[in-house]
């Protein structure tokens, strides 16, 4: 559900606003001014700011500037009254999304154009979101034979647009693979959309992905997007594939096999330009024989089949791993320049990491946190998440979410209270970070 904040001093009309948006699904929260629209953004996250251009205590471009200092990815639409479209394009130029003159003429024209906005933050979204997880993770190297021939085979069917199929264990770092496969294309500079096969049902799965027109369903008061439109000129991965549901199978096959699709209730056929890439840790030729996956779908899917090696089988690369891993985690934590004592990394490598680089990293973590200083210690290093620590670290350990609120407090006094500063220091999104204080009622 989208967080839609909108700003107007008329209660008529932000009434209307109101309960036109959230008719449409969104949750809305109302402000009569400026002011009071900039509490709200300082308190909360939000998707959309709906604002009339003139209001007291505080105008709409003030708020414009404002807010985006806020939260950067903040998409903006503007109400104008007639004559005013001066202000309304250099508000644009500021950043505003769009803007609408009042007074509005339609609830559709208001809710499409809010849609639009939508669906531009989900691009930038899914970009950032694939910028951030390149620089976690800036190259795989390796030094295990077994992990330089996969490196070598998804370098080499990045240069293609084959379907791409990614099997292996949970946690071997399927989805890190198809991020290199997509930096590596040609496609590397459209979007990247991953999407979870796991908890997809059939309505999901149509309205999602395919989109839909106006009229197709109860509630369904304007055209939208669906996240294969949305990833045009991209990478579009399945996860967890070899869980989708059998009714699901045939629904996805078409568009795969012919890469092409209509919206639900339309008509007119859409290109899918998209580049595929499934994964699973499932064995689907043994899923095939059991009949509970299509057989037509897994050829499909598997043009090009790369095996992930287990952890276990590529122990060399164990010390460059928790090396980046641990950048990482410090990054999340607001704690930069973290590096392991001799003992603690020859733990790691002797570990038999069954939930391969996802247990890893979730060990690091849980390392970090207990660790005081920049360096951790083999003591730190709990392999078992439920095994018990001793009677030294049980006193110096916390909840998560203690040390969490410990971390942002931290990071806040750091840079005296600027919040996107904190933001960046923790290695978190703004609007994260904004969660993050009302859930723990940080002021």
């Amino acid at each position: 559900m989208s967080r839609i904040l909108v700003a107007d001093d008329e209660e008529g009309v932000r009434e209307f606003i109101g309960e036109t948006l959230q008719g449409a699904g969104h949750e809305v929260v109302l402000a009569e001014d400026g002011k009071r629209a900039l509490d709200e953004l300082t308190a909360a996250g939000f998707d959309v700011l709906v604002t009339d251009l003139k209001m007291p205590q505080m105008d709409g471009l003030t708020l414009l500037r404002r807010g985006k200092e806020l939260q950067p990815d903040l998409e903006v639409i503007l109400l104008t009254a007639h004559g005013a479209i001066d202000v309304a394009v250099e508000a644009m130029k500021l950043g505003a999304f769009d803007f609408l003159q009042k007074p509005i003429a339609a609830p559709a024209q208001l809710r499409l154009l809010v849609a639009r906005a939508l669906e531009r933050r989900a691009l930038i979204s899914h970009k950032e979101g694939s910028e951030r997880k390149d620089a976690a993770y800036p190259d795989l190297r390796s030094d295990a034979p077994s992990m330089q021939q996969v490196i070598d085979a998804l370098e080499r069917v990045a240069r293609t647009d084959s379907t791409l199929l990614l099997v292996g264990e949970s946690g071997t770092g399927k989805e890190v693979a198809a991020h290199f496969v997509h930096r590596h294309s040609a496609r590397a500079t459209g979007p990247f959309m991953a999407v979870n096969c796991a908890v997809l049902s059939e309505q999901l799965l149509e309205s999602e992905l395919f989109g839909h027109e106006r009229g197709a369903f109860t509630g369904a008061h304007a055209a939208r997007r669906g996240r294969i439109e949305l990833a045009a000129g991209g990478t579009f991965f399945l996860d967890e594939i070899g869980e989708l549901k059998p009714e699901l199978q045939a629904k996805l096959l078409r568009v795969v096999q012919e890469r092409s699709y209509e919206r639900l209730g339309g008509s007119r056929t859409l290109r899918a330009d998209v580049r595929w890439i499934a994964a699973t840790n499932r064995d689907l030729g043994a899923l095939v024989a059991e009949g509970k996956f299509r057989k037509d779908l897994y050829h499909r899917l598997s043009v090009f089949p790369v095996r992930l090696p287990q952890l276990r089988e590529r122990r060399a690369d164990i010390p460059a791993l928790a090396e980046a891993l641990l950048r990482s985690v410090g990054q999340s934590i607001g704690r930069a320049h973290l590096s392991l004592d001799p003992a603690a990394l020859k733990k790691l490598i002797a570990a038999p990491w069954t939930g391969n680089v996802r247990e890893l990293k979730n060990t690091l973590e849980r390392a970090a946190i207990l660790s005081d200083g920049q360096i951790i210690r083999v003591e730190q290093i709990v392999l078992d998440p439920l095994e018990s620590p001793t009677q030294d670290s049980a006193a110096e350990a916390q909840t998560l979410e203690q040390l969490e609120q410990a971390a942002i407090v931290r990071a806040l006094a750091e840079v005296d209270g600027n919040r996107m500063r904190a933001a960046d220091a923790l290695g978190i999104g703004v609007r994260t970070l904004y969660e993050k204080l009302k859930r723990y009622g940080i002021g």
